[in-house]
């Protein structure tokens, strides 16, 4: 059955895209959940809006995403930790810690997803963690945990 996306569906297709899915996917999920409508005559033009619409809405997210980037690449984010005498952390630095520090230090507002931090900080010293506020935009977060 072909369908126009009238939002992201992970696997499926973008917003604004028409796609041909299995009809029972199509009547059961998609288009009860308002998530696509039966593609018709004439649904060209609106499919045609709708990519307009979101290469706007990529393009501008990208900008100040880029923006984001240029003040975060320059920083160094200090953030205090309690730890040992050989310089293991009682605990840890998660992404949330990461993210309160980098808001509080430098004012720019991110999401603990957009960190990419395979696992927690567990030592003082200097740390590279990676950012991802963007598909194109991914940039390295210079950490430093100093004693509390």
């Amino acid at each position: 059955m072909k369908l126009l996306l009238r939002s992201d569906v992970e696997g499926v297709g973008k917003r604004g895209d028409i796609v041909d899915v299995a009809d029972g996917y199509a009547r059961n999920f998609l288009v009860p959940r308002g998530m696509a409508v039966t593609a018709g005559p004439g649904i060209e033009a609106q499919a045609e809006r709708m990519r307009k619409a979101r290469a706007l809405k990529d393009a501008a997210d990208r900008s100040s995403a880029e923006e984001i980037a240029r003040v975060l690449v320059a920083a160094t984010i200090t953030i205090p930790a309690r730890a040992g005498e050989e310089g293991k952390l009682f605990g840890s630095v998660t992404s949330a810690e990461i993210v309160d520090a980098v808001k509080a230090q430098t004012g720019a507002e991110l999401d603990r997803k957009h960190i990419v931090l395979p696992e927690p900080l567990k030592s003082l010293g200097a740390h590279s963690v990676t950012a991802r506020l963007h598909s194109d935009v991914q940039f390295a977060l210079n950490i430093e945990v100093v004693p509390a």
